[in-house]
């Protein structure tokens, strides 16, 4: 907890009990899974918190304006939020179940450096989202759910 509450105080944020809260449970999820807001307040719920999806939300937009969290609208446009964290990671999005998988590929990333070089730029930021499918799938990119 206090580790939570000095990591809202570097970010610039008044430790509250919502905030913390929300906190360790992105904390707890950094790696596993990507969250929504409903995802959220619904372990809150669960753990018998008194969080409302308002506080939820402001808390997740108050996290990615101090950099604590990083928000993604993947495809299909549900924003979901991790952790920032100091080393690159790309996504693979499975259409079919919805699931979200992080990955790092030197190669891919010598390459992108490349490309901007070649086209006369510098490679401030991206992002490299894969959408992918199951081989022998028949679900259609629009009726695929995205999830955690």
């Amino acid at each position: 907890m206090n580790d939570q509450n000095q990591e809202l105080r570097n970010a610039g944020l008044k430790v509250t009990l919502p905030r913390v809260k929300i906190l360790h449970i992105l904390e707890e999820a950094s790696g596993v899974h990507h969250l929504s807001a409903e995802d959220v307040y619904k372990t809150l719920l669960d753990a018998g918190d008194d969080v409302g999806l308002a506080t939820v939300y402001r808390v997740l937009t108050q996290f990615e304006a101090a950099g604590l969290v990083t928000r993604h609208n993947f495809d299909g446009g549900h924003a979901i939020f991790e952790l920032t964290r100091e080393e690159h990671h790309d996504h693979i999005v499975c259409l079919d179940s919805g699931e979200i998988f992080e990955f790092y590929d030197e190669i891919i990333e010598k390459r992108q450096q490349q490309i901007a070089e070649e086209h006369g730029f510098e490679l401030v930021d991206h992002a490299l989202v894969l959408y992918v499918r199951r081989e022998g799938s028949k679900t259609t990119r629009q009726d695929a759910p995205i999830r955690k």
